[in-house]
């Protein structure tokens, strides 16, 4: 059973407010956690960096960034440059820990959580999924004994530099902790598109969690085709008692339906049953986290205004992405992501 001051403890310092049954916001951290992490992965990257002579270093890192900026226009980087990884963890890595780590203690205030268990990250990156369990178990250790988690954590993801990095900033922080987490790390390097010849590599009815976050797409085609692969992955390597956890942009969950977000809980389900569907999952739970209390999208002003007022600050993070990309603003803890527990419908026909 879920410990019910250490729930009190995350409600508290992460300030959620549930506003309806589906919606919940979030304006703070667990500073002693996410402070630690970050000032040791700016550390890291700095380390990187100097061992690149300066002039290569700023060409390097504009390559890298224009192919990650593609992510704005809704495009799929190529991920091909050497400090891409990089340049994923200053932009966009701590705010998805951020989410992951929420959607984790969402499991575990279900009592989802087992003590042993195996976990599939499709489309991985530097292994977000993983991090933001083991900073959640860290947030844990002073409040209750938890048996030693033991965690098998598969990540399938089609660059193997991201794999490589996560890897080496895992050894060097996750490891290093008074109570680190017993992880085993599996890399499956492939890309989803080409999965046919790869489908031996997964083991059969094994995983507890099959993870997708963010890797969804909103070319129609592109979308059927991964579609298809995770729904082969689905069937054969979940347990039957497994959950598959999808965490999806707002955005891009109802430019998918081709809809517009408002504040309709009625309308909100449907897109989610209908992008389930597409999937062959049915809904257990899902959440929309938020940094804000709508549903409705501000205007850039107005979330900066916000966000500079009530959202936690990325400390140490910002002030090298000023350093390097002239970056004029402050980074924030920000969420906008829809977590959404499943079953597969072909696991719950067998049972």
């Amino acid at each position: 059973m879920p410990d019910e001051e250490f729930v009190k403890y995350i409600y508290k310092v992460f300030k959620l407010i549930h506003h309806d049954e589906y919606k919940l916001q979030s304006t703070g951290i667990d500073e002693r956690i996410f402070d630690d992490f970050e000032s040791s992965l700016v550390e890291y990257l700095k380390e990187e960096f100097s061992r690149i002579p300066d002039k290569q270093l700023l060409i390097k890192l504009e390559d890298a960034l224009e192919d990650i900026n593609n992510l704005k226009i809704g495009q799929d980087p190529d991920y091909r440059f050497s400090l891409t990884p990089h340049v994923y963890f200053m932009k966009y890595f701590l705010e998805n820990v951020y989410c992951i780590y929420l959607a984790w203690f969402l499991i575990y205030q279900n009592a989802l959580l087992p003590s042993k268990v195996n976990i599939l990250d499709i489309a991985a990156g530097p292994g977000t999924v993983a991090y933001g369990l083991a900073l959640f178990l860290q947030s844990s250790s002073g409040f209750f004994h938890i048996p030693q988690m033991h965690i098998s954590y598969y990540s399938l993801e089609k660059q193997d530099a991201f794999q490589f990095r996560g890897l080496q900033f895992w050894r060097r922080y996750i490891e290093s902790r008074l109570t680190p987490v017993n992880a085993f790390f599996r890399f499956v390097t492939t890309d989803i598109f080409n999965w046919k010849t790869q489908s031996n590599n997964l083991p059969k009815d094994f995983f507890d969690f099959i993870v997708i976050s963010h890797c969804f797409f909103a070319d129609p085609g592109k979308r059927v085709e991964a579609n298809n692969t995770y729904k082969q992955i689905f069937t054969t390597s979940l347990k039957n008692s497994g959950y598959v956890l999808l965490i999806v942009q707002d955005k891009k969950l109802f430019k998918i339906s081709d809809v517009h977000q408002v504040e309709n809980q009625e309308e909100e389900k449907n897109v989610v049953h209908k992008f389930l569907t597409e999937l062959g999952l049915e809904l257990v739970w899902y959440k929309y986290l938020t940094s804000t209390d709508s549903r409705i999208p501000m205007s850039g002003v107005e979330f900066g205004k916000f966000a500079r007022k009530k959202l936690p600050n990325q400390v140490y993070m910002s002030p090298i992405l000023q350093q390097y990309f002239g970056q004029k603003h402050h980074l924030h803890y920000t969420l906008d992501d829809y977590v959404i527990l499943a079953k597969n419908y072909d696991k719950l026909q067998e049972k």
